[in-house]
């Protein structure tokens, strides 16, 4: 045990290196040796741009942490490697629009959340076309259109963007 924990730390030590603004860029590992994790850190602190990775290598995702909280713009990949979601973070809350992936990799749905509730649309693909549409409000569903014509119709297509 006591062997193992010093491999770690050297390995921690090995792997680690501080920038200019005082973050140390860091690199945790699985016990099977392959990689867990990297990113900085400043005084113990998740900061800027990071890596997870499953167990098999591949990466799980990536993004920018600020204060220890998920920020900006995140990807997450399933064990394959494809991408699954991806979208924003604010405060470690997803928020604005979020994409969502299908099998073939193509988007199958893509929503508006805030603090990680739907509120706002949500908008629903087969095949790669538009099937339907919903509207959140603090994720309650308060409309669906399943024609482009009404939901054109009765929404403004600029809060959209």
């Amino acid at each position: 045990m006591f062997k193992k924990v010093l491999l770690g730390i050297s390995f921690f030590l090995l792997c680690s290196f501080q920038s200019t603004t005082n973050a140390i860029y860091t690199r945790t590992f699985f016990d099977s040796g392959k990689i867990k994790s990297e990113g900085w850190l400043k005084n113990g602190i998740k900061t800027a741009f990071w890596k997870m990775y499953h167990k098999n290598g591949k990466v799980a995702s990536e993004g920018h942490f600020k204060n220890n909280r998920k920020s900006k713009y995140w990807h997450y990949f399933n064990e394959q490697g494809q991408l699954v979601q991806e979208g924003h973070y604010a405060y470690g809350k997803k928020n604005n629009w979020w994409l969502f992936y299908d099998k073939n990799g193509f988007v199958n749905h893509k929503c508006q959340l805030k603090n990680n509730v739907k509120n706002g649309y949500c908008l629903k693909y087969k095949n790669q076309k538009l099937t339907s549409a919903e509207k959140y409000e603090n994720g309650k569903k308060i409309n669906e259109w399943f024609s482009f014509g009404s939901f054109k119709r009765d929404n403004n297509l600029a809060k959209l963007k």
